[in-house]
């Protein structure tokens, strides 16, 4: 096996992978913004270009309508709206882009929360002429509370307002004042035009008083992704390897993908939940021939095979944490949900918990209260959270789980609650800094 040692101690290289999520209000112009941005680098190729062209002038349109491009369902181009989460992919010569597309509508708020929910920057849409509306703050909740650092808001059809600077100012500084409240400072405004594709890509002249960058500009020059080294060692092990026959029979390996921090040989560590300490005998990275490299430190977010130094009875759902990381077991947590399911959640329902890998039946112990977007205020949920609620429950769990603070660690963090009976998924959720004390389980 060959032995690989990267310099974590250089300066460290850019980041040529930004994950980001559009939201916007219905009308806005996202599905138009999206396909200029796509249009405007060179990201579509010439079929689909030439249906789009096609579906265009069957509408009896004037000029190409871009947000064909990325509105791909039938129903979603008949309604001219989007309803669902599309994913797209574009690059550029310095940075490549996943976008997830998420929907206006306001029953279709668990959409955002999907594609948001592994998002580093977030894309808010608003219209000039209407400004700061409902929507846009249930955007920033959902943005705030999925802990996305960075917001870019694109106030779209600025030509509709004349290119006003005091109109713009105005919006901005309203939503500076809403996104403050749930916790984001990094905000860049951007005016454009996505009809006519000022200030996306290319610089416009149709607004002189603006000296910061273009839309693309800004997610070119955004940083992105987390120092492993300062952060603590987390992974979740997917699958236990022992080869049952071969040169490799006596081969104990545990496979999962690094959601934080860096490990090497020879580093002290725990297994959890059973609080186990052994220490890394070597790391293990598959080659695509199916071969075996040996490294020397591996790092979130690469997926590794590690062998340990002893014998630990170990399966699919523990976690391999830094050795002085016992702490993070807990038989209780308190955290915010977005509902995803026509099935509420409601107090004392009896549900499955997945946080990482780990799968345990849980409780709805409390629900706590539920978060109105309009005023910004928590109000009682005596019935429980609906559809596409945000609200605050406690939940007690039937064993010991590790998990962290979301807001500390987003991948450790983050749970679901499953519905017990059919496996769909009711909610998904971001823990507070959970409770240490081991109660009664359920």
């Amino acid at each position: 096996m060959t032995t690989t040692t990267p310099d974590l101690t250089a300066a460290p290289a850019r980041h040529d992978l930004l994950r980001l999520a559009t939201a916007g209000s219905v009308d806005d112009g996202k599905s138009t913004l999206v396909g200029r941005l796509l249009y405007d680098t060179k990201s579509v190729l010439t079929d689909q270009l030439d249906a789009v062209e096609r579906v265009s002038r069957e509408r009896g349109l004037d000029a190409t309508d871009l947000a064909l491009l990325t509105d791909g369902l039938r129903a979603e181009r008949e309604q001219g709206i989007t309803i669902d989460v599309a994913y797209r992919y574009f690059s550029t010569a310095t940075r490549s882009y996943v976008l997830a597309d998420t929907p206006g509508h306001v029953q279709y708020t668990r959409n955002m929360v999907t594609g948001a929910s592994t998002a580093e920057l977030a894309l808010i849409l608003i219209d000039a002429r209407h400004g700061v509306v409902e929507q846009t703050r249930r955007h920033l909740a959902v943005t705030g509370l999925l802990g996305v650092r960075h917001v870019a808001v694109a106030v779209n059809k600025m030509d509709l307002v004349d290119w006003s600077q005091e109109r713009f100012d105005e919006i901005v500084a309203e939503f500076r004042r809403h996104a403050t409240r749930f916790g984001i400072t990094d905000v860049v405004a951007v005016p454009v035009s996505a009809l006519f594709g000022d200030n996306v890509v290319d610089r416009s002249d149709r607004a002189p008083w603006y000296a910061g960058p273009t839309l693309l500009e800004h997610l070119e020059a955004v940083p992105v992704g987390e120092d492993p080294a300062a952060q603590p060692l987390r992974l979740p092990v997917q699958f236990v390897i022992r080869p049952q026959s071969g040169e490799h029979r006596d081969y104990r390996g545990y496979a999962g993908r690094i959601t934080s921090g860096v490990v090497r040989p020879g580093d002290d560590v725990v297994v959890l939940p059973s609080g186990r300490t052994t220490r890394v005998a070597g790391i293990d990275r598959a080659r695509s021939d199916g071969s075996l490299e040996e490294l020397a430190v591996a790092f979130a977010p690469q997926s590794v095979t590690l062998r340990l130094e002893d014998d630990i009875d170990l399966s699919r759902g523990d976690v391999i944490a830094a050795a002085d990381d016992t702490g993070l077991l807990t038989r209780s947590l308190a955290g915010t949900v977005a509902v995803l399911s026509e099935r509420p959640v409601r107090q004392r329902d009896r549900v499955l918990l997945r946080v990482g890998t780990r799968t345990v039946r849980a409780l709805v112990d409390d629900v706590v209260d539920q978060l109105d977007i309009e005023t910004m205020e928590h109000r009682a949920a005596p019935d429980g959270l609906s559809l596409n609620a945000i609200g605050r429950v406690r939940i007690r769990l039937a064993e010991d789980v590790p998990v962290d603070d979301y807001r500390r660690l987003r991948r450790t963090g983050a749970f679901l609650l499953i519905d017990e009976a059919d496996g769909s998924t009711l909610a998904a959720g971001m823990a507070d800094a959970p409770d240490r004390a081991v109660g009664e389980g359920i």
